[in-house]
């Protein structure tokens, strides 16, 4: 009822010239939006964006949680440090990272104190990098628990009988931690990927609705479209990014689906 319903209402609105008239269009809305530069420029960069920032968050987390499983110093504290982001409201966070990343922010101070010359950080190629620490720092304590999760379930016997074989630790990892955590790695990827798709709230608050090219994304281009009324648009760009996420993720059901055949043979 509040899922398929509206998104309904979304199709059927991007087949048709406008919501008071109701004139069939078929495809021509879509096709109006593909010959659009802007919306051209924002899908491409979200497809960069999450296949740079998937990845690397993915990394990021698992390193972080192979880490914090071990015996080192001031884990628990540790772990509290990468959950804070998760409950932290996201506009108090970007006062923070305005207040780092402006021009006359902490960073080119620090950078004019030490005889640096200061960056622009928001109005140049630079944006993406901040974008992409802003999306690393917010969702990497979230993957990090999950990560946790799926390691406290691998038997810890399987480490024992590696150990006492005289495995190293490239093949215990390679051998024991991988596989073990294929389900929750692929949770992970499907969770992170929705999530490079919704770093517009970040993008928007720190940059404004028209950022700088390389952080301009489908949610900026969508956000545009609704405040100009253009309903055509809008809705068109809403089902290509559904169809995008849909497929991306029907792919990775069927590598997981295959991985644990493979597995269980």
């Amino acid at each position: 009822m509040f899922f398929i319903i509206p998104f309904g209402a979304v199709v059927y609105y991007s087949l048709i010239d406008n919501p008071v008239n109701g004139n069939f269009l078929g495809l021509n809305n879509y096709q109006a939006l593909w010959a659009s530069g802007s919306f051209r420029k924002a899908f491409v960069n979200s497809l960069v964006f999450a296949g740079v920032s998937v990845p690397l968050l993915f990394a990021v987390s698992l390193g972080l949680a192979l880490l914090l499983k071990g015996e080192i110093p001031f884990r628990g504290p540790l772990r509290t440090m990468f959950l804070l982001p998760l409950v932290v409201p996201v506009a108090s966070v970007i006062l923070v990272w305005q207040t780092l990343f402006q021009w006359n922010g902490a960073i080119n101070g620090v950078f004019l104190k030490w005889g640096l010359i200061p960056v622009d950080w928001m109005n140049t190629s630079w944006a993406f990098a901040v974008m992409l620490a802003a999306f690393l720092w917010k969702n990497a304590g979230y993957n990090l628990i999950i990560f946790l999760a799926g390691l406290s379930n691998i038997p810890t016997e399987q480490y024992e009988s590696a150990s006492i074989d005289g495995a190293g630790n490239f093949r215990t990892f390679l051998h024991i931690t991988w596989p073990g955590l294929a389900p929750t790695s692929f949770f992970v990827i499907v969770i992170s990927i929705v999530q490079s798709f919704k770093v517009f709230r970040e993008a928007y608050l720190v940059a404004g609705a028209y950022p700088h090219d390389s952080i301009y994304t489908l949610q900026h281009f969508m956000n545009n479209m609704f405040q100009s009324l253009d309903y055509p648009k809008l809705t068109a760009a809403a089902v290509l990014l559904s169809l995008v996420i849909g497929v991306t993720v029907y792919f990775l059901f069927r590598a997981e689906r295959r991985s644990r055949e493979a597995l269980d043979q």
